[in-house]
């Protein structure tokens, strides 16, 4: 499973594009005297990386606060428990998008909250302050909601397996649903297990309706999930036979060598692309390149978004708070997590690396009308 626990320190306003050379990610998840995100695997080593420094893409880039505090980015998988701030609660870790939603919206409204059994439910007031989230706002969207979903990246979801022949590079989307519901049990003569992550995973949750499944599906009929805690975007959890869906980002930030793991040289593990006679990266490793013709596809590309609460980005209300609004509102600022400039001393530089690509829109969704 992937452990990669981290935090981002970060001190100024701004983006760090000269001085000491900045490493991957850190190594521990202390307490946060400011901001803190949750939620999706998918997003969280970028976010890291843009929090803690990096250099992959030929500069140092780090993103700053304003007031000179700390940024917890506190991973999808790790500790049952995380303590976000100073004096707060031990609560369970939100674990994949739509964990880190529910989080965020406990944290505003003081309701209970539990990310996992481990942990009981308890009141989070003021511990999370962004939502990462590997899929939009679904039905949930709303003109009127308390919830702004701020367009992060570009990304596409395709399909991991182990074994199986050629013939599994390119299992259509109609075979794939067949796989799922259970009715189709082999491919070119070897048997398929279906498997999906943990429930919340955006990731799951988004690959369903792309192969044919309703709008708002979260299970498959040919998939059990008794006990699932399947982590999203870990190849090495995979068996002879295995298939689950699988960022393409994640599959190639990995495979390039700049997340700290690598699942994608576990044995026998590939990724396949479910439209026929389109890639979903090109290149070797570690130069690994997203396919733009597939995260334009209208099934299996998708945007990814960091959420926040409303009024606290909304300069007219009494909780506007402006420097959130700076990380998460300027996606034309070298101070926002959701910038996608091009010049290797811009954050958008390092979520290429990261195998983003940028969104297609930077349009903002609100979503959750009562939370």
């Amino acid at each position: 499973m992937k452990m990669k626990k981290a935090v981002a320190l970060s001190t100024a306003i701004g983006v760090a594009i000269a001085g000491l050379a900045f490493a991957g990610s850190a190594s521990a998840e202390p307490v946060s005297n400011s901001y803190v995100l949750v939620g999706s695997d998918t997003l969280q080593d970028s976010t890291n990386a843009l929090l803690n420094g990096t250099s992959v893409s030929g500069s140092n880039v780090r993103v700053f606060t304003a007031s000179g505090s700390s940024i917890g980015s506190f991973d999808a998988f790790g500790t049952p428990a995380i303590q976000t701030k100073p004096g707060g609660a031990f609560f369970g870790r939100p674990s994949g998008s739509g964990a880190g939603v529910n989080a965020l919206r406990a944290s505003i409204t003081g309701n209970p909250y539990s990310g996992n059994a481990a942990v009981p439910a308890r009141a989070i007031s003021g511990q999370v302050d962004i939502a990462r989230s590997s899929s939009g706002p679904g039905t949930n969207a709303n003109a009127a909601g308390k919830l702004l979903y701020v367009p992060y990246a570009r990304d596409a979801v395709a399909y991991a397996y182990k074994g199986g022949t050629a013939a599994w590079s390119n299992i259509t989307a109609t075979q794939l649903k067949q796989i799922f519901d259970g009715s189709l049990t082999s491919i070119d003569g070897v048997t398929v297990h279906p498997r999906l992550p943990q429930a919340g995973s955006g990731t799951r949750n988004f690959f369903l309706p792309a192969i044919g499944y309703a709008a708002g599906t979260t299970s498959a009929p040919g998939v059990s999930d008794t006990g699932n805690t399947t982590p999203e975007n870990d190849a090495t959890v995979l068996a002879a036979g295995d298939i689950i869906p699988f960022s393409v980002a994640s599959w190639v930030a990995q495979a390039n060598g700049v997340t700290g793991t690598d699942s994608t040289t576990t044995a026998n593990v590939a990724l396949g692309s479910p439209i026929t006679g389109t890639v979903a990266y090109t290149g070797t490793a570690p130069a690994l390149v997203p396919n733009s013709a597939y995260y334009s596809n209208g099934s299996f590309g998708r945007d990814t978004y960091l959420v926040v609460e409303y009024a606290r980005v909304n300069s007219a209300d009494p909780a506007y708070d402006a420097d959130l609004a700076t990380l998460v509102n300027a996606p034309a600022s070298a101070s926002s997590l959701v910038n996608f400039g091009t010049f290797s001393s811009t954050p958008g530089a390092v979520k290429k690396k990261f195998g983003f690509l940028a969104p297609s829109t930077t349009a903002t969704q609100r979503a959750y009308a009562t939370l």
